[in-house]
């Protein structure tokens, strides 16, 4: 990793770390954690992500995030209630919010107006760094939380995993590389998210997936994440045993957002892992 794209994330942390002080004095913990022990229990009715990821088939996480670091503003007046509710309307089998503010204009906000409107499990997508966010995930209303590997210490990641789950959120294990998948699997995890996108330069290449499912156990579900725009990329990957995929740059470009998730969803069905064994011969 170059010193510039470690300076990158480090920068993106660090303003995290910092505006979620800022939230802390202005709603304590204490006072977050009562409002969801009162009343945001999971019940049996409420959508969970990994039931999601166990039916049968490929499916689709659609995200919705208004800008990328990478790509800038992709959807010029997003509303997240009408893009989210297009998703669910062309079978999305879960959706994806980005609340981070200073790099991709999100909010609690956009995820608690999603939550709302729609049925789908959601997964609150965003740089979690603190017990903190994951009160505030349950109390916005979604369904799971992201934790991303490469900016967590091994502590971190283990205690934030176990708060998560002790808070009945899902949890989407998100790995770049092979000493990453090793520290998700290591927590016991039923779902790993491998991010074609390299956190640290931003480049994307989809063969990450096919490089690291095979060191994946049986059971544990895969997501690909990023790179991902045509029907054929999703018949590709369901051969790899690949549960679901994770998009959102090219579904919130779409001209017409429900119309884009039916055409990924489009590729002609197959059994799910049919090659799983042979990427772990890889």
């Amino acid at each position: 990793m170059s010193a510039r794209a470690r300076t990158t994330l480090e920068r993106i942390l660090q303003r995290t770390r910092a505006e979620v002080s800022r939230r802390k004095r202005a709603l304590p913990l204490a006072t977050l954690a009562a409002q969801v022990r009162a009343g945001q229990r999971r019940s049996v009715q409420e959508p969970r992500l990994l039931d999601a990821l166990s039916r049968p088939g490929i499916g689709v996480i659609a995200e919705f995030k208004r800008r990328s670091p990478s790509a800038g503003m992709l959807r010029e007046n997003a509303d997240a209630v009408e893009v989210v509710q297009a998703y669910e309307r062309g079978g999305a089998c879960a959706l994806s919010v980005l609340t981070d503010g200073p790099s991709f204009a999100g909010s609690l906000e956009d995820l608690r107006a999603a939550r709302a409107a729609t049925g789908p499990p959601i997964l609150r997508k965003d740089f979690i760094v603190d017990p903190y966010q994951l009160y505030e995930t349950r109390a916005a209303g979604a369904d799971a939380a992201l934790l991303i590997v490469a900016a967590l210490s091994e502590a971190e990641l283990g205690s934030l995993y176990d708060c998560a789950r002790e808070l009945g959120l899902d949890v989407l294990v998100e790995v770049h590389d092979r000493d990453e998948l090793r520290r998700a699997l290591a927590l016991g995890v039923d779902i790993v998210g491998i991010n074609n996108r390299d956190l640290h330069d931003f480049s994307v290449d989809i063969a990450r997936t096919t490089q690291l499912i095979g060191a994946v156990p049986d059971g544990v579900r895969v997501v690909s994440e990023s790179g991902i725009a045509a029907a054929e990329q999703l018949r590709e990957l369901a051969q790899l045993g690949v549960a679901a995929v994770l998009v959102g740059e090219s579904l919130m470009r779409a001209a017409d957002p429900e119309a884009a998730v039916r055409a990924l969803l489009a590729a002609e069905p197959i059994p799910r892992g049919a090659a799983r064994s042979v990427a772990r011969g890889l």
